[in-house]
């Protein structure tokens, strides 16, 4: 019965003969740096790519992606390649350099490598530490942060997945407050004179520092204070951010490191949009202040958690409402808050601590900021020192994170070698 039945199918032209299953190319890239240095003339990649499939490859279908920030014009070069050098080409993207073949085979189980380099046309020196794909590793190591394309589909890596809001980052891994990367990157390190705090208190650009604490770099606010001389210190990045996420890693002080304990101070973490005038309709400031020793008539320690719609200030009238913990604030803490849908809410180690609405919800773009100032000069006598330090720095543009994402993606930069990122 079954070998008429074939028949038939032959016949009718119907009978399918099962075809070969063609195994899907498979690649590995390797990588390591011979300038494995944060700032660099040029930056210089070294690539190991590996034949895992079990079909030969034409290398002039394969490109290597390599994801960089800056701006151009950059020269490309080839320093040695198992291929030959004049086998190899180097094109520049949109934030990659994309590196080619002209010929050639990778046999299965086959592996190639090849060592490129690029630079600035005028040979400026760059930072490497904010490049997606740089990692200071001394040896071959397999490398998803370089990507692989076959034909246009991509076998191996993953590119930098931004989203089409952006991120802001930094792990605030400076060298001191003079270090041209804080300008480069829209920071500014205050020194002009005013508010908030003491009349004709002083903000010393050295009072901003980047030391190394508790394993990490850090930024470091210090204020001063002897009853009669004043300084203070603040840090803020341009105004831009409005509706996310806005994140920061911040250790507080309930004394000073230096003096007696008593002062007024305030230790911050905010945002803040200019105010144009007295009542201006459009300002805005959402803070997170810490004031150990209390204030404003009420006993410390205290975190007050603050929403603005806007204030006039001589004579001083106030529009926010505020939220506070009358508690211990010091120590490292995690602080979150999230700006979305008409609701503020503010987050201290991953609790719900606030939540604002209304008028107090901002109307337009705010710069971030972090400062430390008195506000008063207090009792005059040896001079007090107080310290308050920040980790990092992360906002989120158009999206809602929960605190323990946020730290997850933290973490994701800093296993990654990830010290700044700014895609908004």
């Amino acid at each position: 019965m079954m070998k008429h039945l074939l028949v038939a199918l032959a016949v009718l032209g119907t009978l399918a003969v099962p075809a070969r299953a063609t195994a899907a190319p498979a690649v590995r890239l390797q990588y390591y740096t011979t300038a494995p240095q944060p700032a660099a003339p040029q930056a210089e990649p070294l690539f190991n790519l590996v034949n895992t499939g079990t079909t030969t490859l034409r290398l002039r279908d394969l490109k290597i992606r390599y994801y960089f920030t800056g701006s151009g014009p950059h020269v490309f070069a080839c320093s040695w390649a198992r291929a030959g050098c004049s086998q190899v080409t180097g094109t520049f993207g949109n934030g990659y350099l994309e590196v080619g073949f002209r010929g050639g085979t990778l046999a299965a189980g086959a592996q190639t490598q090849l060592e490129v380099r690029f630079h600035r046309a005028d040979w400026q020196s760059f930072s490497q530490s904010d490049d997606y794909s740089f990692g200071a590793v001394p040896a071959y190591t397999d490398w998803p942060k370089a990507t692989v394309h076959l034909a246009g589909t991509r076998l191996w890596g993953d590119p930098p997945t931004t989203g089409p809001a952006g991120v802001l980052f930094d792990d605030f891994a400076y060298t001191s407050a003079d270090d041209p990367l804080i300008a480069a990157r829209n920071w500014t390190v205050r020194t002009n004179p005013g508010g908030p705090g003491v009349p004709g208190a002083t903000w010393p650009k050295g009072n901003v520092t980047f030391p190394t604490a508790d394993g990490a770099k850090v930024m470091q606010l210090k204020a001063t204070n002897d009853g009669v001389n004043v300084t203070q210190s603040e840090m803020l990045h341009q105004r831009k951010f409005f509706e996310g996420t806005y994140a920061a890693r911040v250790k507080f002080s309930d004394a000073p490191t230096t003096g007696a304990d008593g002062d007024e101070t305030v230790q911050t973490f905010f945002t803040i949009t200019p105010l144009d005038a007295p009542m201006d309709p459009d300002y805005g400031e959402l803070d997170f202040e810490y004031l150990p020793n209390g204030g404003w008539g009420l006993t410390g320690p205290l975190m007050y958690m603050t929403s603005w719609e806007t204030y006039q200030p001589d004579p001083w009238l106030a529009d926010n409402t505020s939220t506070f913990v009358n508690s211990s604030h010091a120590g490292w803490h995690d602080l979150v808050v999230q700006v979305s849908g008409g609701t503020i809410r503010y987050y201290i180690d991953g609790r719900l601590a606030a939540e604002h609405g209304g008028k107090y919800y901002p109307e337009t773009p705010m710069s971030i900021n972090f400062n430390e100032w008195f506000i008063s000069a207090g009792q005059t006598g040896p001079m007090r020192t107080w310290i308050q330090q920040v980790d990092w720095v992360y906002h989120a543009k158009n999206e809602v994170v929960s605190p323990a994402e946020v730290n997850g993606r933290v973490a994701g930069y800093r296993a990654g070698g990830v010290t700044w990122q700014d895609t908004i």
